[in-house]
């Protein structure tokens, strides 16, 4: 069976609540495929206005982080039940940004992947190498690591339903763009790494995004490989270019 494409937009620290709004306005009708899952991954005070103006749409609203402490005294952070209550249904764990900024490790992503399933949300699980790990050879060795450590504790039929995002850090922003065959080759490794932790069925039903500088022209090739069933899309997320992206198959 194949599996369905997931298309993220990732707006990082952008949109104001009224921008967030007017953007979900303009893009609603230009990310219309039956095809694929369509998800807006926003800041967090953007969640319920984006929410609201996505209704009847086929854009489901994502969060961009949570903690994983149920609640308590976290000042400045978002419990996984505040998402569960907002109607948010999927959540970006460990993207690169968070781990280079913020001291995100991978032990405190596998925390966040555990919260996230237990309120049944859905986790956008990052990884992704460095130019130098990249230039040192390490590349595959070093996204197993973070991949077996991500999904710690997690159970088959939770493997079964999150998403994986394949982000090479030296392609997020940059405009470079991995070859099709570099992404192919690491998301292939993901899915192997997958079956090896929870067996074939599980590697085959697990979706696994590649992310870093997608735009309209690359997408069709990048999503026409085996192991890659989506994109985790930056910056052009934030203009009706998603639109093209989204409908890569047209």
């Amino acid at each position: 069976m194949a599996r369905r494409k997931i298309i993220a937009g990732n707006w990082k620290m952008n949109m104001t609540p009224t921008e967030a709004v007017a953007l979900v306005d303009t893009l609603k009708p230009l990310v219309v495929n039956d095809d694929v899952d369509v998800v807006f991954c926003v800041p967090a005070i953007d969640i319920i206005p984006a929410m609201e103006a996505a209704k009847g749409s086929n854009i489901a609203i994502g969060a961009e982080n949570l903690y994983f402490e149920d609640k308590g005294a976290y000042t400045g952070e978002i419990s996984p039940a505040m998402l569960v209550d907002a109607g948010v249904k999927y959540v970006i764990i460990g993207h690169s940004e968070r781990r280079e900024y913020f001291a995100e490790t991978d032990e405190t992503v596998n925390k966040k992947v555990l919260k996230a399933f237990a309120y049944g949300l859905t986790p956008i699980i990052c990884c992704g190498e460095t130019l130098t790990q990249r230039e040192q050879g390490i590349t595959i060795d070093w996204i197993r690591q973070q991949i077996k450590i991500a999904f710690l504790n997690v159970t088959e039929e939770q493997a079964k339903k999150a998403v994986i995002a394949y982000e090479p850090i030296w392609a997020i922003g940059t405009g470079k763009v991995a070859t099709t065959e570099q992404a192919e080759e690491v998301c292939a490794a993901i899915r192997a790494c997958i079956k090896e932790l929870y067996g074939a069925e599980t590697a085959e039903a697990i979706r696994i995004q590649y992310g870093g500088s997608v735009s309209a022209s690359s997408a069709p090739e990048l999503f026409a490989q085996p192991d890659i069933d989506g994109g985790l899309v930056g910056g052009a997320s934030l203009k009706p270019d998603f639109g093209k992206i989204v409908n890569y198959n047209k």
